[in-house]
Formats: C-alpha cells, sequence, structure tokens
C-alpha cells in the first residue's frame, strides 16, 4: 500500500500491513486484548478488545455514529463519503429508531423464511456448476453468484445489470475503511462509485414506484405508517446498504467458513451427517472468524468507561475479532465447536444496531455451506497461496483455489 494519508500502526495500535496479520489477526488480537478492555493508542484511538467491553459500547447510548461530533482521528477526509445518501445503520436516535421500524416492516421473519427454498435451490444450482468446471476459484465461481444472485433476486436487479452492481459494492466495502489505510486513487474511487450506484438505484426505486412487485424493494415503497413513509433519498440508501452488507458480507462468510471447514474436517462431517443444527454451526463459524472484524462508535458525550477518560467526539474501534475470542467468555475460544452454545457472538452487533438481515445471514450461510458440505466431500484445497483482500473492517477471501477429489 502506498500514499497512505497517515501511519496506520501508530493510529490503530497494530500494523494492518505487517506480513501475515490478514492470513491470521487472532494472535495480534490476543495481544491488543492484554493491553486492556480499553486502551488509547499512541494516535488518539480508543480500543475495545474485551467482549464486555465490546458488548457495553455497542449498548450504551453515549456512544454513536452523530456525524455532527468530530475527534482527533481522521477518520474520513476529503469527499466521497456517500454519495449524498446515509444508511440507517449510522443515524442515532430518533432517525434510526424511525427508518429501522419502517424497514422492518418490509424485512420481515416472513420474508425471511420464504426465501429458505431459493437459497438451497441457487446454492446446489451454482455449485454444480462450479463442480463442472473443474479445479478453480471457490469465491468467484460460488460463493460470489450465489450472494449476488440472492440479493438482487430480493431487490429486483434485472440479470443483466448484476456484474455492475457487484463491481459498485467490491468498492464501496473497502471504501468503508477509514481513509487513513486508504489511498488518494481508492477514496476517488469510493466517491465515484456511491455516486453511480445512487444513482442506479434512484431509477430503480422511480420504476418500482410505477411498477410495484413483491420483491423486497418493492415492499419498501409501499411502507406507511400513520403517514410517514421513506423518501426516495431513504430508499436509495436502504438499497445500497442492502447490496454491500447482503452480498459482500455473505461471500466473506461463505469464504471464511469453507476454508475453516476445510481445516476442519471433523466438523465438516458432523455438518454433512447432520450432527450439528446448520443455524448453531453458522454462529459458530461467524464467531470464529467473522466477515466484519471491527466497526467505529463515536463518543456522543464527556464520559468516563471502566476509568478511562472519554471525551467527546473521541472515536472507539470496537474489535469484534478480538472479542469473539475473549477467553473471558468462551472456553477455549481458538477451538472451532459447531455445537457450541451459550454467550452470544458480536458478529451481527448488539444493542440498537444489532444486524436486521442477521436471519438472512443465518439463512443464506446454512444453506450454502449444507449444500457444500453434502454435495462435494471431496472438497480440498490447493497448493496454491491464499490471499485476502485488502479491507481493514471486513475480513474476506479474494479467492479459495479449490479442487473436487
Amino acid at each position: 500500500m502506498t500514499d497512505v494519508l497517515d501511519e496506520p500502526a501508530e493510529i490503530l495500535g497494530f500494523d494492518p500491513f505487517e506480513p501475515g496479520f490478514r492470513l491470521d489477526p487472532y494472535p495480534r488480537y490476543d495481544a491488543l486484548r492484554a493491553r486492556g478492555a480499553l486502551f488509547r493508542t499512541a494516535g488518539g484511538l480508543l480500543v475495545a478488545t474485551a467482549h464486555r467491553m465490546v458488548s457495553r459500547i455497542f449498548r450504551d447510548p453515549r456512544f454513536g455514529h452523530q456525524s455532527g461530533v468530530r475527534g482527533p482521528v481522521p477518520f474520513r477526509r476529503g469527499s466521497g463519503g456517500g454519495g449524498g445518501t446515509r444508511w440507517f445503520v449510522v443515524l442515532d436516535p430518533p432517525d434510526h429508531t424511525r427508518l429501522r421500524r419502517l424497514i422492518g416492516h418490509a424485512f420481515t421473519p416472513r420474508l425471511v423464511a420464504g426465501l429458505a427454498p431459493r437459497a438451497a435451490e441457487l446454492a446446489r444450482r451454482q455449485l454444480a456448476a462450479a463442480m463442472a468446471d473443474g479445479p478453480g476459484d471457490l469465491i468467484e465461481n460460488w460463493a460470489y453468484p450465489y450472494s449476488l444472485t440472492m440479493i438482487s433476486d430480493l431487490l429486483g436487479v434485472p440479470y443483466g445489470d448484476r456484474e455492475l452492481i457487484q463491481r459498485w459494492s467490491g468498492i464501496i466495502v473497502r471504501g468503508i475503511d477509514p481513509d487513513f489505510v486508504l489511498s488518494p486513487a481508492e477514496i476517488d474511487e469510493r466517491g465515484r462509485a456511491f455516486r453511480d450506484v445512487a444513482a442506479y438505484f434512484t431509477e430503480l426505486v422511480r420504476d418500482r414506484r410505477a411498477r410495484p412487485g413483491d420483491d423486497l424493494l418493492g415492499q419498501l415503497t409501499r411502507i406507511e405508517e400513520r403517514g410517514d413513509v421513506l423518501t426516495l433519498d431513504e430508499l436509495v440508501a436502504t438499497c445500497t446498504l442492502l447490496l454491500v452488507a447482503g452480498h459482500e458480507t455473505v461471500v466473506d462468510l461463505l469464504g471464511n467458513a469453507t476454508l475453516t471447514l476445510l481445516r476442519h474436517p471433523q466438523a465438516a462431517r458432523e455438518l454433512r451427517d447432520g450432527d450439528r443444527d446448520p443455524q448453531v454451526a453458522v454462529d459458530e463459524l461467524l464467531r470464529y472468524d467473522p466477515p466484519v472484524q471491527m466497526i467505529m462508535r463515536t463518543a456522543l458525550v464527556d464520559c468516563d468507561v471502566d476509568g478511562v477518560p472519554v471525551r467527546r467526539g473521541d472515536m472507539v474501534l470496537l474489535m469484534i475479532g478480538a472479542a469473539n475470542r475473549d477467553p473471558a467468555v468462551y472456553a477455549d475460544p481458538g477451538r472451532l465447536d459447531l455445537g457450541r452454545r451459550g454467550e452470544r457472538h458480536l458478529a451481527f452487533g448488539a444493542g440498537i444496531h444489532y444486524c436486521l438481515g442477521a436471519p438472512l445471514g443465518r439463512l443464506e450461510g446454512s444453506a450454502a455451506l449444507t449444500t457444500l458440505v453434502r454435495n462435494a466431500p471431496g472438497l480440498a484445497l490447493t497448493d496454491e497461496p491464499l490471499r485476502y483482500r485488502d479491507n481493514l473492517m471486513a475480513r474476506g477471501l479474494a479467492g479459495l483455489p479449490v479442487r473436487w477429489r
């Protein structure tokens, strides 16, 4: 990486470009946790590492996303942050409360449950196509098309436009990272992608309003509660959020989980033979190697957290990957146990911002992974080195080279 805006290691308290970090960040997370549940780095960033602390700040109303609050850490600089749209997940109450309630009227458990047959059929069909092609990249040939088709069907995106929105979503999820780990070119590219995807969904929303459909977008355009409706900008922002959260994170879930199962053949056999509840297994895989590794919060007021003074505007890095391996909460946290129950992992967050799409993520993950282990028992890694994407906040494979025995 070149042309970064600041020294990331000084701000973060660890070097995300350190050799070996992307292959296995968890030893570094253990070292960070040893520094304390909450500590301040040399660059002024607060870092929360322990499960109890990350969970607490997720739920603490003194921390949020208030865009008007500015602190010493340059998380966003320059233009290109969002193309004029604001996702409801980065809003604070009462705006967040209103939008989440309205969107929740369309994104119902009934809707998610109705997608189960489609998810299972699509996972089987896409896996058969990947196997017919012979050895190859399981991310490119299976995880990406499966996830992209699911979210495109949900939003009513025409088939011919899907490669275009996949490219935009990849750029946007990279752009979620703080500016101090992005190059100027990546920041500019992020801005263009936000503007392009906003223009695209603006036309799609207008079309769906004129010709209502039964997909999620069609339902969102018809939501009304006591005269309150989603505005055009809010619908566009929601579509962009669903595209990124419902596509890129599912790809990362499938890639990380598949690699984990290939490295733990006994666990894969348990899932294949029906000895484990698929959705419980997905939760353990999310705990073990989550797609979202860390997330930011901003202090909205001056306060004290476990003796650590916090100033209004201070940014806190919530280390989800470290919290999910906290030995104070999970017995033998480095061990994969697909039957593990108990304390909820933090891969979907907690509190008022707990992921609205968590049931859909579990459904897609369980359908795809059970299909994989039952229909491709001879799946194996090749000798090619693993490659991870450059993202900091998210963790996902750039490719997963496999062969079929």
